[in-house]
């Protein structure tokens, strides 16, 4: 079961990813978690690494940019939803504005 273990709490040590303050703090978790599978020598934990490691820039700026998949979807089926309503626009810029105007995102 010590495999199991190990496989377990590297799972859930690799979920705080995604709940980092920073970047730096995200990726500093990022290469503990790193030389910890590596350290474990499982292979099924060093392929699941292996295939995780490039698209570690997206993780880590999760950090920085907090969207999640239901807030992302929402604005895809909006962004269709203005699309299909755009039928017959002449230009694309005018297309392009509407999705910003629907979109305004935080006063700066």
């Amino acid at each position: 079961n010590k495999d199991l273990m190990t496989a377990y709490i590297l799972g859930e040590q690799l979920k705080e990813l995604w709940y980092c303050e920073s970047i730096e703090q995200s990726q500093s978790l990022w290469e503990v978690w790193w030389q910890q599978v590596q350290d474990s020598k499982l292979k099924p934990l060093l392929d699941f690494a292996r295939k995780l490691k490039p698209y570690i820039h997206g993780i880590v700026s999760s950090a920085k940019y907090r969207l999640n998949t239901c807030t992302l979807e929402g604005m895809n089926n909006k962004i269709k939803l203005i699309k299909r309503m755009a039928y017959g626009y002449r230009d694309s810029e005018y297309f392009f504005l509407k999705i910003k105007a629907a979109f305004p995102g935080k006063a700066r």
